[in-house]
């Protein structure tokens, strides 16, 4: 039996990037995936990669994977994912939150100051990413604490402690690091884990370097395996650290995303 098989999860953002291989790796694990993201079939994105997809490459790996389209700017859209989870699955054990809005490379690792940047850059890397963490937490908590156990994982970044890229972004990663702790909290008593992961710099559509996004999919995946995981409640990890933990190695290129 596969350690995730009867577990229902959300990966959101899981279009391309970590979070196609978060949802791979829940999916090879034998969880059911749900994946949200806006690029589809119908609508796909010059950047590549569509959650149906990804959601192919979960069911080819051994899991589930159910597509829902959703933009994380609509708290109507995100209910509405939800909602559907609640009808089909009846519950929901993981949710990975990974969906944010990035500006061009050029704009975001660029070495304008912040008076020089387009005050919109605000809201592409809050609204989309600590904005959208708290709303789906929000939902996501509320059905964990019917059954008394889950686990939320928020894909942060060392930039929550190390200025990288635009002012925002640094902004943005602290204050999820902040959010997690403060939500371990007050979801402690009722057996619901929350976590922050700091993936290493991966290879993405976008990105020739780095991990695979697998890596960081196998890493969540045995973390979501773990009857001890309460004891990181609250607390923010780098992936290569937790990977130690679980013995767990890069995959390298030729395994999948």
């Amino acid at each position: 039996m596969r350690p995730l098989e009867g577990k229902v999860s959300l990966v959101t953002g899981a279009s391309r990037g970590i979070g196609k291989g978060v949802a791979v790796g829940l999916g090879e694990a034998g969880a059911t995936v749900y994946l949200t993201g806006r690029s589809s079939a119908k609508e796909p994105s010059r950047l590549g990669g569509t959650i149906d997809e990804t959601a192919a490459e979960v069911t080819r790996r051994g899991g589930r994977g159910i597509p829902v389209r959703c933009d994380h700017q609509s708290d109507a859209e995100v209910e509405g994912v939800f909602a559907r989870i609640g009808h089909d699955a009846g519950r929901l054990d993981i949710l990975v939150n990974n969906a944010t809005g990035l500006p061009e490379p050029s704009v975001l690792w660029g070495s304008q100051p912040f008076w020089e940047v387009p005050i919109r850059i605000w809201d592409d890397l809050i609204d989309v990413g600590l904005r959208s963490h708290y709303v789906a937490a929000w939902f996501a908590a509320r059905m964990m604490i019917e059954v008394g156990s889950g686990l939320i994982v928020n894909v942060s970044s060392k930039a929550a402690t190390t200025k990288m890229g635009v002012v925002p972004y640094s902004v943005g990663k602290a204050a999820v690091d902040r959010m997690t702790a403060d939500m371990a909290v007050e979801l402690l008593p009722y057996r619901v884990a929350i976590v922050s992961v700091w993936p290493p710099p991966t290879r993405t559509e976008a990105q020739a370097e780095g991990t695979s996004s697998l890596f960081t999919g196998r890493v969540i995946a045995a973390l979501a395996s773990d009857p001890d995981v309460m004891a990181r409640t609250g607390q923010a990890f780098r992936i290569a650290a937790l990977a130690g933990d679980f013995q767990i190695q890069d995959p390298g290129p030729t395994e999948g995303p």
